[in-house]
């Protein structure tokens, strides 16, 4: 299912593919104070990056297992610093954080690290537009959970979001992932799952002020729980673009679910700035 105009998507996709990015991909440290360590990240600046100019951002956000350094790889996240322009920044989760402050575990502050104290260090070191109409936030899997997560609880710091295979619905699998030792058992913490879980955080998102993109195989063992998300969204009215095709939980279906991704996002700094 696809809501956008299918020719002009692929279009914009075959130049990507034909792009030999010159981008520049810095690994860098940035500090947490929240946690008290420091956290590496990767951040992607055009090849004609000029400081005098302020740059839209897109952060993106690494699954269960991986690191900062799982998005560089994908020839897309490179290429799109200068097909569009913008600054992209490969964030570092840890091991099985979901992004969240843990309510039980005081070393797992990922929503403090992401959506403050990392932003606040690339606007300080680069050269960006401080604000939400400049900043996207994306991620695969438990990534996909936590971009959503964080958009929706930090309005005005992300103007836009995306999840590709994410975790949307934590409910239905409390033994997997450390989500309880984020949390806490499900049995005896059910609260806090429940106001954790994005699909209950639905009622947060205002009118007009996040736009939304998702993505899920209809092969993965997310793609259940990502259509409800999409049939809770269509009937509370809140715009998204949702995608889905064959696939499964795999780098394949990312390296090209992020294209399109990428291209959402161009399009909504484009209109905003």
């Amino acid at each position: 299912m696809m809501n956008y105009k299918l020719g002009t998507w692929l279009l914009a996709l075959t130049l990507i593919s034909n792009i030999v990015s010159a981008s520049k991909v810095d690994t860098v440290v940035t500090r947490s104070t929240a946690m008290k360590k420091d956290i590496k990240a990767v951040v992607i600046t055009p090849d004609n990056y000029d400081k005098s100019k302020q740059y839209p951002v897109v952060y993106l956000l690494h699954g269960y297992s991986g690191s900062y350094a799982n998005w560089p790889k994908a020839t897309a996240v490179s290429a799109s610093a200068d097909q569009y322009n913008q600054i992209v920044v490969c964030a570092d989760g840890g091991f099985g954080s979901w992004y969240w402050d843990s309510p039980v575990d005081p070393l797992f502050k990922y929503e403090t690290y992401v959506s403050k104290e990392l932003v606040a260090w690339v606007d300080a070191n680069y050269s960006t537009i401080k604000s939400a109409t400049g900043r996207a936030i994306a991620g695969l899997s438990m990534g996909g959970h936590g971009a959503l997560y964080l958009a929706i609880k930090h309005p005005d710091v992300f103007g836009a979001t995306g999840s590709m295979s994410g975790g949307v619905d934590i409910r239905p699998f409390p033994n997997n992932w450390d989500m309880s030792k984020r949390l806490g058992k499900y049995a005896e913490a059910a609260d806090l799952w429940e106001k954790n879980t994005v699909i209950n955080m639905l009622h947060l998102i205002e009118p007009k002020t996040l736009s939304i993109i998702i993505d899920c195989g209809t092969e993965d063992f997310f793609y259940e729980v990502n259509q409800e998300l999409h049939r809770q969204l269509s009937y509370r009215n809140i715009p998204h673009d949702y995608i889905t095709r064959p696939g499964g939980h795999t780098w394949p279906y990312w390296e090209n679910a992020v294209k399109y991704q990428l291209l959402f996002f161009h399009t909504f700094f484009s209109k905003k700035n």
